[in-house]
């Protein structure tokens, strides 16, 4: 029996089930951190979108003047920016309906911005399901490696005539890395799972708050 612990020793003398618990987490690893990476670039174009779109919305500037902008050929309205673009939109042609009353108005836009607001957030929380379901059940596949190849040490000793550790300790020690493994995937899907729920939840804040005080501008207007 070979003395050799090392990690690749340890996975590449894996029975077959244990080997293949490594490979779905590692596997579930890799789709983790390529979220991860992904939703932070995303949530990080968010913010910054967010916060230079309520700067120039507040700076005072005509309302139609931002719309044509950010509806112009060739540019892209992203997060806060489309909830606006929704409701002005709406608001605009509602405004040329003569027959249309005040509070008819206001509460087309806000639906419509309504709308967009949901679409906004369903999309930013895109993966977040999945880096749950890891962080969640990872520990739990890498327990059954452990398992199922602590099982297979213990099996293996009917046959021996004296039982020692020397003999089990290879086993246990390889269906231990299936566990290590199962946390190792786990831990930064739970971390970026909560971390990106808040940033979101902020951005969600922002953009209630927004609409919210959109919608007394356009009924001061409407009412004008």
């Amino acid at each position: 029996m070979s003395n050799d612990l090392s990690i690749f020793y340890l996975i590449t003398q894996a029975s077959v089930v244990v080997q293949l618990v490594m490979l779905i987490l590692l596997c579930a690893s890799v789709m983790s951190w390529t979220f991860i990476i992904a939703k932070r670039k995303e949530l990080k174009r968010a913010l910054a979108v967010t916060t230079e779109f309520e700067t120039q919305f507040w700076s005072g500037g005509d309302l139609s003047h931002l719309y044509a902008q950010l509806t112009a050929q060739g540019v892209q309205a992203e997060g806060l920016e489309k909830i606006f673009v929704a409701g002005y939109k709406e608001f605009s042609r509602m405004h040329k309906i003569t027959s249309a009353s005040a509070t008819e108005k206001v509460d087309n836009a806000q639906r419509a911005m309504r709308i967009e607001l949901v679409r906004e957030l369903d999309k930013l929380d895109e993966s977040l399901p999945f880096l749950a379901t890891v962080g969640s059940t990872s520990p739990y596949v890498g327990l059954f490696g452990t398992v199922w190849g602590i099982m297979n040490s213990f099996r293996s000793l009917s046959t021996a005539k004296q039982a020692t550790l020397a003999q089990v300790a290879p086993g246990i020690a390889e269906a231990l890395v299936a566990t290590a493994i199962g946390l190792f995937a786990a831990i930064p899907a739970v971390i970026a799972y909560n971390s990106f729920s808040t940033r979101i939840e902020r951005l969600s804040g922002r953009y209630e708050l927004f609409l919210d005080e959109f919608v007394v501008l356009l009924q001061r207007q409407a009412h004008a």
